[in-house]
């Protein structure tokens, strides 16, 4: 699998869209065997550039194998792309990207599989100064509507306010709602808001940005912090201190994990030095539970 690194080195993201999921796509294909007294005479196996309208859904998420079903085509759905673009987005890790830089890859490639299945996809990225906001669509100019956004997209200031958010939950409708943040919040600000998409578009996909650096503290000496919104410093000795961090690191994750699920969001963590391939399973099973 390409890394994030890589595709960001392309400089092209609708290049590295299309090869983070036609790879993502062919190299699960391509590391499974079928499995003994399986018939798949109806079905051949999927190949880079196939419309993804006719991949069987269902048998993908019973087996992570991609075939083709002449005879079925999926029914489309609306899927609306959310970016949190607040500046804590601009934590660089030890790879060089920001979490923003991963997030920018990771919604090309879900709009990129979105699209090519047929279904209405939207964007809306999320920042203190106001929602730039691409109602879902189905037709072939939105993908580079979205792509030139996403590229356009910078970090700054803290989470949008209740009122700057409110016309994102302002009407209901039947959606997969995919949300990537790191979830740094001052007042449950960024749960408020998703608690809300869950009730009013029914489908929230959480993907819980966290970097490599963050995780493992690889901080050494005497270091200064920043923080990225509030402009606050603190210093002191990343030596003396990564246990004690890491510690509440990980009672932090186990507790942000627990209360999305309890708000009935279907949540899972992505750290900024791994592939895309987790999001991208688990937008297609979502996608194929939907359908």
């Amino acid at each position: 699998m390409l890394t994030p690194e890589l595709l960001y080195a392309l400089r092209n993201l609708p290049l590295a869209a299309r090869q983070a999921a036609e790879g993502f796509l062919a190299g699960a294909h391509a590391s499974r065997r079928h499995g003994a007294g399986m018939e798949f005479s109806q079905y051949r196996p999927y190949q880079p550039g196939d419309d993804l309208r006719r991949l069987d859904w269902r048998l993908a998420a019973r087996s992570d194998r991609y075939y083709l079903r002449e005879s079925e085509v999926d029914t489309s759905l609306t899927v609306n792309l959310v970016l949190d673009a607040s500046a804590s987005m601009n934590h660089r890790d030890d790879n060089g990207l920001t979490k923003l830089d991963y997030a920018r890859l990771l919604l090309a490639a879900l709009a990129y599989l979105a699209q090519k299945q047929g279904d209405a996809v939207g964007l809306t990225i999320l920042s203190p100064g106001g929602l730039q906001h691409f109602p879902a669509r189905a037709d072939t100019r939105q993908l580079p509507r979205l792509y030139h956004a996403l590229e356009k997209a910078e970090g700054t200031g803290t989470f949008p306010d209740a009122a700057t958010l409110a016309p994102l939950t302002a009407r209901r409708q039947r959606a997969l709602t995919v949300c990537v943040s790191d979830l740094y919040e001052a007042d449950g600000e960024i749960s408020r808001l998703l608690t809300r998409l869950r009730a009013t578009s029914g489908d929230v996909l959480l993907l819980h940005l966290v970097a490599s650096n963050e995780l493992n503290f690889s901080y050494k000496g005497s270091v200064t912090f920043r923080d990225l919104e509030t402009g606050q410093t603190i210093q002191l000795d990343a030596d003396q201190q990564r246990a004690t961090y890491q510690q509440q690191l990980q009672q932090w994750l186990r507790d942000t994990a627990h209360a999305a699920r309890r708000q009935g969001l279907d949540y899972h963590q992505l750290s900024t030095a791994e592939p895309l391939n987790t999001a991208l399973r688990e937008f297609l099973k979502r996608r194929q539970q939907m359908s």
